[in-house]
This record gives structure tokens, sequence and C-alpha cells, in this order.
């Protein structure tokens, strides 16, 4: 069952084009990975999904109810946290918690606790004491503790220290396990490959590709390791191979999947002493969806 459905969404700020058709599916208990540079649209996204911004074109609707219409009731069952949180400048970390889970009832004081111990965070203190991660510790504490039906993180792991972000990925695997849904929009591709069961990524305000990781990996290069006993010649001219790096005897390079059985086979006719293959990693598919752009806008510096 879809919890969030995006239909050719669009959003225009005066002439500028901020979404262009963007086609968006969140299945029941689902992780999906909403990964992009800044600018590329997430967060619009994210805004008209929670009823911040109205779409200039196409539907979105969550809970099968409309994100602009149906703003108030969708907001009882889903828990926000952003990639910058604000917070009340008087109140204590833990009076914002209280304030948070308190709008949706229940008694959760025992997973309010367990939670402030996780995330080693003092509710003790006034909110404007807090540092950038401190206040991303209060969202998510209250987030969590809140046990709403879908979760919308927005980079939620900015400013926290990689035993934070652990902490973070386990909850998250936690929600996911008692049948929640999560859209994660993140920079740490390592954190969307880690938990995500499909990723979308988007481009200039379009997904340019979506799917699992392992449907979308066909689309990357695999790295290979290789020693031989004879030097291979001219092995960067060689159809599909990339980056190529020399140590001695020993080749590093990446290989387009398509050309991976041929340049296998070319590499063998050296007499292979080590072949090492690792699997393509999120960030090297989204390195290769962006690096031209990276090249186009690079390429008239000086």
């Amino acid at each position: 069952m879809s919890v969030v459905e995006v239909r050719n969404l669009y959003k225009k700020f005066g002439k500028f084009h901020a979404l262009n058709g963007v086609d968006l599916t969140l299945n029941q208990g689902e992780i999906y990975g909403f990964i992009g540079p800044n600018g590329a649209g997430k967060s619009t996204t994210i805004r008209i999904l929670l009823g911040i911004l109205k779409a200039s074109g196409g539907r979105a609707s969550i809970f099968g109810k409309d994100t602009w219409k149906d703003a108030v009731e969708i907001h009882k069952r889903l828990a926000y946290v952003p990639g910058d949180v604000n917070l009340w400048p008087n109140l204590t970390g833990g009076e914002v918690i209280d304030l948070f889970v308190g709008l949706r009832g229940g008694d959760t004081k025992r997973k309010r606790e367990e939670l402030l111990e996780r995330f080693a965070l003092d509710p003790s203190k006034k909110c404007r004491t807090y540092s950038k991660g401190n206040r991303q510790k209060v969202a998510l504490v209250a987030a969590f503790a809140s046990d709403p039906e879908l979760f919308i993180f927005d980079e939620p792991t900015s400013g926290l220290d990689p035993l934070m972000e652990q902490v973070f990925q386990e909850y998250v695997q936690e929600a996911k396990d008692a049948g929640k849904t999560v859209l994660l929009s993140s920079h740490i591709l390592s954190e969307v490959e880690k938990l995500c069961d499909r990723v979308g990524i988007i481009r200039q305000g379009e997904i340019i590709e979506s799917g699992t990781l392992s449907e979308l990996r066909h689309l990357t290069r695999t790295n290979l390791l290789v020693e031989t006993k004879k030097l291979i010649p001219l092995i960067g001219e060689v159809k599909g191979i990339h980056n190529v790096g020399e140590d001695g005897q020993t080749l590093s390079f990446q290989v387009d999947a398509e050309e991976l059985d041929s340049v296998i086979r070319h590499v063998s006719q050296y007499g292979i002493l080590k072949l090492e293959s690792a699997p393509p990693t999120l960030e090297d598919l989204f390195m290769r969806h962006y690096e031209h752009k990276q090249e186009t806008n690079t390429g008239g510096n000086s």
C-alpha cells in the first residue's frame, strides 16, 4: 500500500522551474532514499509534501489525502526533522520534546528516556545553549518518541558525530521493522546505501533514476584491482575501462558493467595473479550521474 504518492509534480518560482514533473511513490514499511545536490529540488518536494508550499501543477498525497488541503490531518500522523532545526530559545530541550510528543498523545515516557540516553542529550538545558548537533538531537528524540506512521527526514544527521549517526540509523531500522514508512533525504550516501530499500536521484527538478540499489547499480562501474604476470599495454584504451591507477604490476580501475566480461577476458591473457572486485557503491552511482555536470561547470574556470 502506498503511503506517499507524487505524480507529475511541478513548482515554479517566477520563471524558475524548481520541480519539473516529479513522480515519487513510498510504500508502507519502506525506507526511500532521496538524493541529489543542493538546489536539485529535494527540499522543495519535501515542503510540498508537508503542505508548506503549494504545487504549481500535478498532485501530491499522503495517506490518500491532499498534502495542501489536508495538511493538518496529515501532520497528526507524521514526524518531520529538517537539516537545521530552530527551537524556542527559552524552552528547555525536554519541554520542546514534551510539546511535540504531547501533540500526538499517548504515554511515551519510557521511550523518551531511552532516546535521551541513547542520543546523549541533556533535556534540562535551554535550547539557546544547544549546539547545532544538540538541536538535531532534540528534533530526532521528539520524532522517534512520537511514534508516527511516516517519518520525513531532510538531512537529519547534519551536525551529528558518527556515533550519533549510528544511533539514528538504528532507530530508523527499528521504525521500518515496526512497519513505519521513512523518506530520507541525505547527503551521506553511505547512510542512504545502508538503510534504504529504494532510491530516487533528483537533478535539476527531475527524478533521473529511481529503483532498488541492485536495479540502479547496472548504471555504474565495478571497481577492479588486478595483478598480472605480464604488463598490460594501453589498459586505459580498452573499451569500458576508466580511472586507471598503477602501482608496479598492480592496476586499479573501474569497468562499465556491460563491458565487465570482455575486460576480464582481455586482462586474463596477461596471466592473472590477483583479482579483487568491489561492487559499485551508491557514491559511484551518484558521482557518475553528476560528473558530466561538474566537468561542464568547472571546464570554463582558469
